[in-house]
């Protein structure tokens, strides 16, 4: 008998596809050396943090001294760190935002949880559209919901909204989205979020509940040929933004996120108290002091866009010279090319062979596809490019 639960017994055997692809490189790395293994499998931005962060972070040193300097907050962060982010949000979602509409968190992931864990009554339904980031189902089977996915519109991979109305049921309690999209690069226009929303209001009326619709935004900042990152605050009083500064900032290890209740919910104070509430019942009792501090003392500040266009440029040129199919991602920093031959694992085992670590599609629940994350030195995909080539000459 096993000493761990039937579910997550179930869930290390079924480990994240992305986790397994960076381990393998790094076995690989050991024996061929960094230099020669190309490692496009997990999205850690490699870019160095903007400078107002080490000064934010100097400036929070010379007081480190002070009583309390790391003490206890309120549950829901620093109501200065609050005030601070929703005058900038305000700008950012084009709707006015109050500190009280802003919940801190650890990071996107420990948002999505508190969320999940407010509204969730056990059974209770979480959709979003397949391809999905992997560890959505984990957050909602971790509240007691049901997690299920309904496939984007094929090739596009644009919102179904015909298989949305046919999905929802009494039991449906919140659309999760996420744009720009982490596998696929896709960005949702202001009319496809409005074609959502109009499905998402008549189920509520139908239903006699709200549905929310929670959109996961830690790419928001990162578009390109000026495409723009619609909001959905302004188009729908029940939404919800998750976001962090782990991707615009690269500070994915200091667990710096938040929740944007919308400022037109009815009873957003009650969402903020049970927000509030989670936080700290799940164990994460505040988010991270020095995190707060960096935050605010960055707010405005991001990488430089133009290095992830540049490796965006190169990505697409190896790809289409090794003769690969796929759409040009709008937003992130990812590529989800179609794997040649149509079985994903298998591909990505070729690519392994040439020291080219990708994520397969299934892994996203979506096969026939792998994931390529291109946060990475442009050398590195310039370099493997004969590693591609070679990948798919052994399919042919």
């Amino acid at each position: 008998m096993s000493i761990l639960s039937d579910r997550i017994s179930a869930s290390i055997a079924n480990s994240s596809w992305i986790r397994r692809m960076f381990e393998a490189g790094m076995i690989l790395k050991k024996q061929y050396g960094e230099d020669k293994v190309y490692d496009f499998s997990i999205g850690n931005p490699d870019l160095p943090a903007p400078a107002l962060v080490a000064k934010g972070l100097r400036a929070f040193a010379e007081k480190a001294e002070e009583p309390f300097a790391f003490g206890y907050m309120p549950n829901a962060g620093f109501p200065w760190a609050r005030e601070a982010l929703a005058r900038h949000l305000s700008q950012e979602q084009g709707i006015a935002i109050a500190g009280e509409d802003v919940v801190l968190t650890c990071g996107a992931a420990g948002g999505l949880n508190a969320f999940f864990r407010a509204v969730l009554n056990p059974g209770e339904e979480v959709l979003t559209f397949s391809p999905y980031f992997v560890e959505y189902g984990t957050y909602v089977a971790n509240h007691g919901g049901t997690f299920r996915a309904i496939p984007a519109e094929k090739d596009t991979f644009a919102p179904d909204v015909a298989g949305l109305e046919a999905a929802i049921s009494a039991n449906t309690r919140v659309l999760l989205i996420n744009s720009p999209h982490n596998p696929t690069g896709v960005v949702y226009s202001r009319e496809q979020l409005e074609a959502v929303i109009a499905v998402l209001r008549a189920k509520s009326a139908e239903y006699g509940k709200p549905i929310f619709l929670v959109a996961d935004e830690p790419y928001r900042f990162l578009a390109y040929d000026g495409v723009s990152v619609p909001s959905t605050l302004p188009l729908y009083e029940y939404a919800v933004v998750v976001s962090s500064f782990s991707k615009n900032m690269s500070l994915p290890g200091e667990r710096v996120g938040y929740v944007i209740i919308c400022p037109n919910m009815p009873e957003k104070q009650a969402l903020a108290a049970g927000l509030t509430l989670t936080n700290r019942i799940l164990g994460f009792v505040n988010p991270p002091v020095v995190g707060q501090h960096i935050m605010v003392a960055a707010l405005g500040s991001q990488v430089d866009l133009n290095i992830y266009a540049a490796r965006r440029k190169a990505m697409a040129e190896v790809l289409d010279a090794a003769g690969y199919e796929y759409r040009m991602p709008e937003g992130a920093f990812y590529f989800f090319p179609k794997a040649p031959g149509g079985d994903d694992v298998a591909f990505v085992s070729k690519l392994q062979e040439q020291r080219v670590l990708a994520v397969p599609g299934s892994g996203f629940g979506c096969p026939g596809h792998f994931r390529l994350a291109f946060c990475v030195d442009e050398k590195v995909i310039r370099n493997a490019a004969d590693g591609f080539k070679a990948a798919m000459q052994a399919m042919k």
